[in-house]
């Protein structure tokens, strides 16, 4: 605790009253004559060469009619993805997906819904949440080459068909920690994933993330398509104002000369917002 003030108070973004008017798009409910896709479960996957020692579960899906399609489908990665797939939370994604890929408006898409790691031998809420920290807040090329290294061959495997690999055709999305984590994922390898969605983002002084508006003024355009959610009752903690680091990282945006989108809304901490116009930001991230 600092001035009376602590990081715990994030808790008091995670539900705000001006959430209250957000709800998931209507492309994330069943819609007539739409064939669900399939989720294929990963559970405990412990293989990785790049965080040896962890844990974590992954899921995969595929579009319905997926194999009569010749062309490599895309892809699509979320982290903290159990969040992302709960057909119950605000974001519904593998709905969406259904909707959008069967009316014609994306391609093709495999999405790879992947959890933070957890220790082998520690089951504490802590010891996960270091873990995800390590993973998601670093501002290294270990979490992308955990990504290109294992677990797309491991989808790609899994799925029985190789993905596109125009990067144009690929996107990778979070929120909070993952958030920031879909960012530096596609600048350090703008070849594995060329469009970004960050849901409140934490490019904020927890590992370093606050720096990367500066890094984005001083570092020579790279070819990314980048999406920015955030809201005025976004966290406001100790690491950090999340409303400012979000306007500051879309600033940054806009002065090198990005192809980016920056929704501002007036939720908190959560999917909500980022929910009620998901269908939308996919259509305007793969257009």
């Amino acid at each position: 605790m600092v001035n009376g003030r602590a990081n715990a108070e994030i808790a008091n973004a995670l539900d705000t009253t001006g959430d209250a008017h957000y709800h998931p798009c209507p492309e994330a409910m069943k819609q007539p004559g739409v064939t669900d896709g399939t989720v294929h479960s990963i559970r405990g996957y412990t293989a990785s060469s790049v965080f040896p020692g962890t844990r974590r579960d992954i899921w995969l899906y595929t579009p319905a009619g997926l194999e009569q399609h010749e062309k490599p489908p895309g892809l699509i990665a979320f982290n903290d993805g159990a969040y992302y797939l709960d057909r119950n939370g605000p974001v519904r994604a593998t709905r969406v997906l259904d909707n959008l890929i069967a009316g014609g408006e994306l391609e093709a898409l495999v999405g790879v819904f992947v959890m933070p790691g957890a220790r082998e031998g520690t089951g504490t809420e802590r010891a996960r949440r270091d873990q995800r920290s390590i993973e998601y807040d670093s501002m290294t090329d270990d979490y992308p080459r955990f990504l290109a290294e294992d677990v797309i061959p491991l989808a790609e495997e899994t799925v029985g068909r190789s993905f596109a690999t125009d990067p144009a055709r690929r996107a990778i999305c979070g929120i909070s920690s993952g958030g920031i984590c879909a960012f530096n994922a596609a600048w350090h390898r703008p070849g594995l994933f060329g469009r970004v969605i960050s849901h409140c983002g934490s490019f904020t002084a927890i590992r370093g993330g606050h720096n990367f508006p500066y890094l984005v003024r001083s570092t020579a355009r790279k070819p990314l398509r980048v999406f920015l959610q955030s809201g005025t009752g976004d966290a406001d903690i100790i690491f950090g104002s999340w409303p400012l680091a979000n306007q500051e990282m879309a600033a940054a945006l806009e002065f090198a000369g990005y192809d980016y989108r920056f929704e501002f809304g007036t939720g908190g901490h959560n999917l909500r917002h980022g929910g009620a116009i998901f269908a939308d930001t996919l259509r305007w991230v793969f257009r």
